[in-house]
């Protein structure tokens, strides 16, 4: 039998919606590192595989060759053709995810206790053996094509492809993912494997499973999905800084009602000051009515049906951003309010009492997030892809109560800065000030 090293078991007594969940630490007996929650009241699994590196991969030229290829993994593997692997897949009554992201790509699945080993060796022939066949490709080159286009008519994406165009440059975070139309078009089923070789890295796999399996159990099965795979890929890219300085954008759009896409340089996830960033955006606008932003630019004004800013930490850089959509003819109030409650907070600070509301806020809704195996699976991925340890998962909430209002204020203080703020609007928007556009030097 082979050997299994089980390095920890940890209780995590408490975690709201279980009343238990402990986290193992396993060590395939090839060596690769997972974590394991078992329960045992359902015969199913859940397994996440990340693999760190992702779309910005993609080798110069060849924009959308990664997120194209992970959406030809379960378009036939080994002998099997498309058709055969779907009906294959359907008879173990198993499920299969690919996707792509900026960062990395992912591999989800969900299989009976009865159909493991069946349903784990037809994943494993999708990992180790695809076909890229020609007209697989074509296929799902015409999906990917109808996107970029869609895209093209969609504010939401305009605006996000002009930002981060604009944020980012040539790195690949300034480009979307899935490419350009030029670039799929070119793309050859050689590229596809390159980018398979580069993306599918064991030695940048992250695991978990969730679900009726033990460790043992689990080693094996991950030493049958990634065996063979390489131990090492391409070089990532290099850290760049967010580009973009204060002003506006304008992007012409025939639309009634403009999108804006507004934000500046945030923090790293590893930053000392990091919670107290992640508190204080919930206070400024994150989900909930509680938000400042929400409060002035939607309650007391009525200018939006939503507004809503995010800590979005990649691997590479961070930004504090936000978004909005409002009428053309209010464009440029919005803007102003949203200004004003950024200097306002930056200079001022926010109240005791919106503190507290956001850490009952956070710490109450923590909970949810660890409902269903699949929702803990990929909570358990994330961590160990931001080098968190498997205590966080208790701890959390402690670092949300621990952040006080001088950690808020002096953070906000520190971070918020108005005059950094860029806003990219598309639509046809009145009112927004000409300096702002002189300022950014765009229109």
């Amino acid at each position: 039998m082979k050997r299994l090293i089980l390095a920890t078991v940890l209780s995590l007594l408490g975690v709201a919606a279980r009343a238990e969940v402990q986290i193992q630490q396993v060590t395939s007996p090839a060596g690769i590192n997972a974590w394991l929650v078992e329960e045992r009241e359902i015969p199913f699994v859940a397994l996440e595989i990340y693999f760190k590196g992702g779309t910005s991969l993609d080798e110069p030229g060849k924009r959308g060759a990664t997120n194209l290829m992970m959406g030809l993994l379960e378009e036939g593997s080994g002998e099997m053709t498309a058709q055969d692997f779907q009906r294959e897949r359907e008879s173990l009554a198993a499920s299969y995810g690919f996707d792509a992201y900026d960062d990395g790509v992912s591999v989800s699945a969900k299989f009976l206790t009865e159909n493991r080993d069946d349903a784990v060796a037809l994943l494993r022939q999708a990992l180790v053996a695809p076909r890229f066949d020609q007209d697989a490709i074509d296929r799902v080159k015409g999906q990917v094509l109808a996107g970029i286009a869609s895209r093209k008519t969609d504010p939401n994406r305009i605006a996000g492809d002009s930002f981060y165009s604009e944020a980012y440059g040539d790195h690949p975070y300034g480009t979307d993912d899935s490419g350009t139309e030029e670039t799929i078009r070119a793309l050859t089923q050689d590229d596809i494997f390159e980018a398979y070789r580069n993306a599918l890295v064991e030695g940048r796999a992250y695991v978990s499973a969730v679900g009726d399996i033990n460790a043992e159990e689990l080693g094996e099965v991950i030493d049958t999905l990634l065996s063979g795979l390489p131990e090492d890929g391409p070089a990532v890219p290099g850290a760049v800084d967010f580009g973009l300085k204060g002003g506006a954008t304008i992007v012409d759009f025939a639309t009634p009602q403009s999108v804006i896409l507004f934000g500046h340089a945030g923090i790293d996830r590893d930053d000392p000051d990091f919670f107290a960033a992640y508190v204080l955006n919930t206070i400024l606008g994150g989900n909930g009515p509680q938000s400042i932003l929400m409060n002035e630019v939607r309650e007391k004004r009525g200018l939006t049906y939503g507004i809503y800013t995010y800590l979005v930490d990649k691997d590479y850089s961070n930004m504090w951003l936000g978004s909005v959509a409002t009428a053309n003819e209010k464009v440029g109030e919005t803007i102003d309010v949203i200004l004003d409650n950024w200097a306002r907070v930056a200079t001022v600070g926010v109240s005791q009492e919106e503190l507290d509301s956001a850490k009952t806020y956070l710490t109450g809704s923590y909970p949810l997030r660890f409902d269903g195996n699949e929702e803990i699976a990929g909570i358990m991925v994330g961590m160990q892809v931001q080098g968190l340890p498997p205590e966080y998962v208790v701890e959390r909430n402690a670092y949300i109560e621990a952040v006080t209002l001088e950690d808020i204020n002096r953070v906000a203080q520190r971070l918020l800065n108005p005059d950094a703020l860029h806003f990219t609007i598309v639509g046809q928007p009145e009112g927004v000030d000409e300096a702002m556009l002189t300022d950014a030097g765009e229109e």
